[in-house]
């Protein structure tokens, strides 16, 4: 029987690094991992190789495979990335997208991204994600959907933190506001409000690095994306 393809590797290793389940800092056991996979080294590094070209993972000459650190400086610059490519993306869609394509946005966020209590924290973000991407798609620009897909990935266990100890309701209402400005093609007051709503201060970043270092080894990761997000009042 054949292994698995490559791709199908590639997506399980990245699943276990985006959600830091392969802890950050630390150097992947290849042959362990291999075992756990059931698959051979010679596709696992395949798929490895590909995660480094992501910045998922770095490779060392001579010493192998290692889990990105959590890097207060780097990932408040994916943040800066994130903002400067999500306005954009909101500029765009504010021309390009079609009536019918902002109204289908809408609707699912009203059905699907407003009422988030009850969900647990991974299903939340993912919900949270799905919104901005959409946003993205109507940009109708390919390069910017998948970058930001990217830097969502790289980000997503900093938000799951986030979403575990913040409140929800300024997020909901700043999902609103930029919904209706992109349904009035408002570019300036669509790209202001996503602007606002991305942005955090270098102190929030290292905070919440500190906190997600901490789960990590005193909690597991498993157990913050599980959380259970509850309704905060205005």
């Amino acid at each position: 029987m054949a292994g698995p393809r490559v791709d199908d590797i590639y997506d399980q290793v990245k699943a276990m690094a985006v959600s830091f389940h392969l802890r950050p800092g630390d150097r992947l056991n290849e042959v362990a991992l291999s075992k756990d996979l059931g698959v051979s080294r010679t596709p696992l590094r395949e798929a490895l190789n590909r995660l480094v070209a992501e910045r998922l993972f770095d490779f060392r000459p001579g010493q192998g495979f290692f889990c990105r650190p959590l890097d207060p400086k780097s990932v408040f610059d994916l943040f800066e990335l994130r903002q400067i490519i999500e306005t954009a993306a909101a500029r765009a869609a504010c021309v390009k997208a079609s009536d019918e394509a902002l109204q289908a946005l809408h609707d699912d966020l009203y059905a699907t991204g407003i009422d988030i209590t009850g969900l647990t924290v991974a299903e939340a973000v993912s919900r949270d994600e799905a919104f901005h991407l959409g946003i993205a798609k109507l940009s109708e620009n390919a390069e910017l959907h998948q970058t930001l897909t990217r830097i969502n990935e790289r980000i997503r266990y900093i938000r799951w933190i986030s979403m575990s100890r913040d409140r929800v309701q300024r997020s909901k209402d700043e999902h609103k506001r930029a919904m209706q400005a992109l349904m009035d093609r408002n570019a300036d007051e669509a790209a202001q409000v996503l602007g606002a709503h991305i942005s955090k201060r270098m102190d929030q970043v290292q905070d919440a690095v500190r906190a997600g270092i901490s789960s990590i080894y005193m909690e597991g990761s498993e157990n913050i994306s599980a959380r259970i997000v509850e309704e905060a009042h205005p």
